[in-house]
């Protein structure tokens, strides 16, 4: 039983914080919310080709949720995170007009990323659906689960922003070691396999939301590595489903978040079996836990927020007469891509030679600045701009954010080729790699952002 001096410490603390929380220059509020966006039939389950049937069951729910964040100037930001492979960006581009009309806050401070679970249903896109062959009536569930999908995000987007109270937010860095480099070297090229010599991101940042109680209301957690242990027929939000999930229970009442890194290159190991799914979301959050016990750092606002769509340029496009010669290339997915260029080709005249490729910097006052990048971003990135930011304590690299559009590879990556260097275009319906531009492109428009805030 506690002393009453200890208690009276105790209080005494709690209407100090509380106190400073509402009155400080650099005070922030903060709410959470959440959504089930499960399913409520059999679909087709997205990011594995290969699938020659729909869900059969669930092994958890998915979840859209957010947190919302207010500095002392009113300003609100939103980070959106949900259990699916990825949005298109006009699926993105009209969630933020719908924010922007219904909540007031604008593109620049709503944050959209994707946990990229392959165990989620497939989202009709334009070019990504293509690699599927859904049959009608499939075609039909996906499309009806996509226009119902912006409600539901919206639902926990309005949630958190109706829960806003005065917080207080505090970020640390973990540690987890599951995650292995894929790119594997061969004679014949680089495969997908493993390759515990090859760069790797084990950092886990973690961004603990408590309100003035000092009871934690939200949690924000990050991993670079695919989230693809399971390869089955069942719903499920995979390693980083249940590592929230075993955050939520450790602790209830709170909202933990999942954002994945620049884990396009990475791969949990081991993988394909359930327990390895909940083995590995355990270590991760294990890891946050020891984050949350351990001494953070105060992150305070005021909270700047930058977008732009940066220009990606793609290699030369092939003529059309070399697309026509895919049409009968034994490879499936070759035939649907030529299918789809040469109606861009009938369409259009010709074929993109750039691409409007998303990017955005929060800043946390001089604490903490967050880099969410789109696409599957390779580990290069996360290493290269920790380091030009200022390190990992103070610069948070976030992937698959924004838009679902392609690899990105590094210069590196790109020049080695393999699956991530290119070949992996063929399921995103574009005609060939990116330029050797892209990395110099990506990581440019990042310090333009993060210039630009420091203004």
């Amino acid at each position: 039983m506690p002393s009453r001096l200890s208690l009276s410490v105790v209080v005494a603390c709690a209407v100090a914080f509380c106190a400073t929380s509402v009155l400080a220059q650099g005070a922030l509020k903060a709410g959470a919310g959440k959504a089930v966006i499960t399913p409520a039939n059999p679909i087709w389950l997205a990011g594995y080709a290969a699938r020659t049937a729909p869900s059969d069951g669930k092994l958890h729910d998915l979840f859209a949720k957010a947190i919302a964040i207010e500095d002392e100037t009113g300003a609100r930001t939103v980070v959106l995170a949900m259990d699916l492979l990825g949005l298109p960006a006009a699926m993105v581009r009209d969630l933020a007009a719908r924010v922007k009309e219904k909540f007031g806050v604008p593109r620049e401070r709503l944050m959209v990323t994707f946990t990229h679970t392959h165990s989620a249903p497939v989202i009709d896109a334009d070019r990504t659906i293509d690699m599927y062959g859904l049959e009608e009536t499939q075609a039909k569930i996906v499309a009806e689960y996509s226009r119902a999908l912006p409600d539901l995000l919206l639902d926990a987007i309005g949630k958190a922003l109706g829960s806003i109270e005065p917080c207080r937010l505090e970020y640390g860095i973990g540690t987890a070691s599951f995650a292995i480099n894929r790119r594997q070297p061969l004679p014949a090229g680089v495969t997908i396999g493993t390759n515990p010599a090859g760069p790797i991101d084990h950092d886990v940042p973690v961004l603990r939301i408590a309100r003035a109680d000092g009871t934690i209301k939200a949690v924000l957690f990050g991993y670079a590595c695919h989230n693809t242990t399971l390869a089955l027929q069942k719903i499920c939000g995979d390693y980083a489903g249940y590592a929230q999930a075993c955050i939520e229970e450790r602790m209830p009442g709170a909202v933990a978040l999942f954002v994945t890194g620049c884990g396009a290159d990475q791969n949990p190991h081991p993988r394909r079996k359930i327990e390895d799914a909940e083995n590995h979301g355990k270590a991760l959050a294990d890891a946050v836990a020891a984050v949350l016990g351990g001494p953070m750092k105060a992150v305070a606002g005021p909270v700047r927020a930058a977008y732009e769509e940066a220009t990606l340029t793609f290699s030369a496009p092939p003529s059309r007469a070399d697309i026509e010669k895919q049409l009968a290339d034994q490879n499936i997915y070759v035939q649907r891509r030529a299918r789809r260029l040469l109606g861009i080709l009938d369409a259009r005249g010709s074929l993109p030679v750039e691409y409007p490729y998303p990017v955005q910097v929060l800043k946390f006052g001089d604490a903490l600045v967050m880099a969410a990048l789109a696409g599957e971003v390779v580990v290069d990135y996360s290493l290269r701009l920790k380091r030009e930011l200022g390190g990992k304590e103070c610069a948070w690299i976030i992937g698959y954010a924004n838009d679902f559009c392609a690899y990105i590879p590094s210069l590196r990556v790109l020049k080695e080729g393999g699956y991530e260097g290119g070949d992996a275009m063929v399921y995103f319906g574009f005609h060939g790699p990116w330029a050797p531009t892209v990395e110099e492109n990506v990581v440019a428009a990042v310090h333009r952002l993060v210039a630009r805030l420091k203004k």
